[in-house]
């Protein structure tokens, strides 16, 4: 394992990440919260408890070592990442809510990501960690302050210093993108000789996770009533994990490149996957425009355009 990656490169990199995630926060996106509770109430089902259902699901199906599937679990439970927002405003998406959910669910998780971590390892028992593994205490502890202080850190910027805030947002965004790369290749260049099997074990669960999470987080609030707008947010919201964090509760707390694997292979395929089902959600949301339109108009678009 490269020790600089896992004392250096990772807690830097997540600091970077969840800092900006910070300055682009302020105490109105919780209280957004109160003001659509149905959606957000949706959207945080969905990805608290649905999704680490599916994971399992398919876990299960696909009958993974025991480490590869804590790691797909750790990754369920992980909460949506910030470049969840720019897919969301790129395909007119609700990016309000987008930083509300991200927010909110980062919180949540310091609490839920050890629950389901804890139950992974109990259930899948890995036996090479010789049954020492796990997140107690301290750990949890661990997991709070490399979530949540760098989010009180970019907040009391952003409040004290909105101007610098609002210049920095596109700098750091740019920057957690270029490190979030970075520690993907990292860490598989840390187990670079076993990168064709990691590949051929979780390639296949890992993109149908990837498109399972995109497609239940538009599918059920659309189904459940939601507007679209605010639909396309919680597919990304919910699609577009942070897998950093999930790289750095498996490799930094609780010390296995081999729980990192699941992670870093969805942070290759999540964007292609997110811009794929953001097109196909636009381009299904023009055709209904276009058959809602009156039947006159549609024949004099026609022409226009013949």
């Amino acid at each position: 394992m490269d020790s600089a990656l896992t004392s250096v490169a990772l807690p830097a990199a997540l600091a970077i990440i969840m800092f900006g995630l910070g300055l682009s926060l302020t105490s109105a996106d919780f209280a957004r919260v109160a003001r659509h509770p149905k959606v957000v109430t949706i959207a945080l089902a969905c990805q608290l408890l649905i999704l680490p259902a599916v994971a399992f699901g398919l876990v299960l199906m696909f009958d993974l070592p025991p480490l590869l599937a804590v790691g797909m679990m750790v990754l369920a439970a992980s909460p949506g990442g910030t470049t969840a927002n720019l897919f969301s405003h790129l395909y007119r998406g609700d990016v309000a809510l987008n930083i509300t959910l991200t927010a909110v669910n980062s919180v949540i998780a310091v609490v839920t990501l050890p629950i389901i971590t804890n139950f992974a390892l109990g259930y899948f028992d890995p036996a090479e960690t010789g049954g020492t593994m796990g997140l107690q205490f301290t750990k949890v502890l661990q997991v709070f302050a490399i979530v949540l202080i760098p989010v009180a850190i970019g907040m009391a910027v952003r409040a004290r210093r909105e101007d610098f805030a609002r210049r920095m947002d596109r700098p750091v965004r740019i920057a957690s993108a270029v490190v979030l790369v970075a520690v993907i290749v990292g860490t598989i260049a840390a187990e670079r000789e076993n990168v064709p099997s990691y590949l051929a074990d979780v390639g296949v669960i890992v993109t149908m996770f990837c498109l399972a999470s995109l497609g239940l987080g538009y599918w059920v609030p659309k189904l459940l009533g939601v507007h679209r707008r605010q639909a396309i947010a919680c597919s990304m919201e919910i699609g577009v994990h942070n897998s950093t964090l999930a790289i750095a509760i498996a490799i930094s707390v609780l010390d296995s490149v081999d729980l990192a694997i699941p992670a870093a292979v969805y942070g290759v395929v999540m964007f292609p996957a997110a811009a794929a089902v953001g097109w196909l959600i636009s381009r299904g949301a023009r055709a209904e425009t276009a058959d809602a339109l009156p039947v006159q108009d549609r024949t004099e678009r026609a022409s226009e355009s013949g």
